[in-house]
């Protein structure tokens, strides 16, 4: 049975421009769809996040609106309650990239506030695009990204082409107006060649071992690659 790591946030929140709050934590999509296709598949899920802290879901994910009824929205909420792994994830800190065949992070907001600026997913990152084991990273997951430096202060993945949740997409969600900085922005700045596609559309970028994709609807997409990738 192979390994699979998933890197989920902790945080419950994002700290926009005002200083205020906004809740959120993992998007519900992003962790489910993949969940289910590498289980399928056979394949063992390991949850990791900073701390070890129990990973929040965003609760707007898991309203109607966003999952076309709410029959999909209870659909998902039930998957997770059935992912024991949730409440029991390891410390990022005691993770061995050797014990995985490949790492998956999924967005949700959280990741802009504790992954973009965490050191021990940003040496995971490092070493896993290293390895060239398959790496799968979507929406605002690859907000992580840009914690991923090497010692010479260069962002291990500058060159890489990735798709990424886009200003487009964070104006038309309403949050881009108190947003302290915009994920495209940021991995641009920092060397990313961020490949925009239609707001909302699934949208899959593949560049050698990095597999990403650009908002909740390209979980399907990214997960099937993932599983081709894994044989």
């Amino acid at each position: 049975m192979t390994k699979i790591l998933f890197v989920l946030t902790a945080a419950d929140h994002w700290t926009l421009a005002d200083g205020t709050a906004h809740p959120t934590g993992f998007w519900a999509e992003e962790v489910v769809v993949p969940y289910r296709a590498l289980e399928a598949a056979g394949h063992e899920i390991t949850v990791a996040t900073p701390g070890g802290a129990v990973p929040p879901v965003d609760r707007a994910s898991l309203a109607a609106e966003v999952n076309g009824g709410q029959e999909q929205a209870d659909a998902f909420a039930r998957a997770l309650e059935e992912m024991t792994e949730l409440r029991t994830p390891v410390p990022l800190a005691e993770v061995d990239l050797d014990d995985f065949a490949a790492v998956f992070y999924p967005g949700g907001h959280g990741p802009m506030e504790d992954l973009a600026v965490d050191a021990e997913s940003g040496r995971l990152l490092v070493a896993a695009l290293d390895s060239g084991k398959p790496l799968a990273v979507v929406c605002h997951g690859p907000a992580a990204l840009l914690a991923a430096v090497r010692p010479d202060g260069a962002n291990a993945f500058a060159g890489y082409r990735v798709a990424a949740f886009t200003n487009e997409e964070e104006t038309q969600g309403g949050l881009a107006g108190q947003a302290p900085w915009l994920l495209q922005d940021r991995l641009t700045e920092a060397g990313v060649d961020v490949r925009a596609a239609e707001p909302w559309a699934a949208h899959l970028v593949v560049d050698r071992n990095l597999i990403t994709g650009q908002n909740p609807a390209s979980s399907t997409p990214v997960a099937e690659e993932l599983l081709k990738r894994l044989g």
